[in-house]
């Protein structure tokens, strides 16, 4: 009965991780059309961040945090500007801004890693005396319950942004028809400007509390753009309800998939689940 406790918290806790990306990732991918691979490595900025500045700087733990998201959402709003608003101005195809946000992760990734070596780095160290609680005979620690709490209130958060400001109703006329959205006035190229710092913010902010969970290393970035692109394509691309169910049932899926074989099915688990659901319903459970 306790593995099962165990095992339903760790699912919880990696669907709380993989909503936090897919929401982001879902975000943007509505505004602009193609699958940013770019948003895997502003959540590594976001966690590299608040190592610098704590580790390094001996800043505050909580403005670390903060300036964490601030920088992953800035870095997002950069790729935007710098790369992909110009070839959106060319009417470049999805296929080409697709390969150059893979041009943008390679060349981000390599950059932080030749500044902070690709060495294994740990947070936890500011954690390390965190509370630990118990459920049904199933732990889970504190940082991993601010995971679970975090990924709810911004996705319960960035719900009333799309459904009752002027910004949000601005997000969804560009996500139906941008064309259109433009002819009717609004500023496409500000919004969806916006919409990557938000996202990209979002990803930052998954990064950091990755970090204080189990550590972070420049490469951390692809494991989990992956884990929020399969989570957002068995959801839903482009449905930010989608994402959150398919990111609980990835997360389950995975954990309970490994719970009589041997824990490296894991990565394989979350593919066959994809797989399956390309062929079966591949517009994913919420249709965009």
């Amino acid at each position: 009965m306790e593995i099962i406790s165990q095992l339903t918290l760790n699912s919880i806790i990696a669907g709380a991780i993989y909503t936090l990306m897919a929401l982001g990732f879902n975000l943007i991918y509505g505004v602009v059309k193609f699958f940013n691979l770019a948003h895997g490595v502003v959540a590594v900025i976001g966690g590299y961040t608040v190592f610098l500045l704590t580790g390094a700087l001996g800043l505050n733990l909580y403005l670390s945090a903060a300036a964490g998201v601030f920088f992953a959402g800035l870095a997002g709003y950069g790729f935007d500007k710098l790369v992909f608003l110009p070839l959106r101005r060319r009417k470049t195809s999805s296929m080409v801004l697709l390969v150059a946000s893979l041009g943008v992760f390679t060349s981000a990734q390599a950059i932080i890693a030749i500044f902070f070596t690709s060495e294994f780095r740990t947070l936890g160290a500011v954690s390390a005396g965190e509370n630990i609680y118990s459920f049904s005979g199933g732990v889970i620690t504190q940082t991993q319950l601010i995971i679970l709490i975090s990924g709810m209130l911004i996705m319960l958060g960035l719900t009333t942004v799309l459904n009752r400001t002027i910004f949000g109703k601005a997000i969804k006329a560009i996500n139906d028809d941008a064309e259109v959205a433009r002819i009717v006035g609004i500023d496409t190229d500000r919004i969806t400007g916006h919409v990557f710092f938000i996202g990209s913010a979002i990803a930052g902010f998954a990064g950091i509390l990755v970090g204080f969970d189990t550590g972070i290393q420049p490469t951390m970035g692809m494991g989990l753009l992956l884990k929020g692109v399969i989570a957002s394509i068995i959801g839903g691309v482009g449905n930010i309800y989608g994402g959150v169910l398919g990111s609980f049932l990835l997360g389950f899926v995975e954990n309970f998939g490994i719970w009589k074989v041997p824990g490296e099915w894991k990565e394989a688990i979350a593919f066959f689940l994809l797989i399956l659901f390309l062929l079966v319903r591949p517009e994913g459970i919420m249709k965009r």
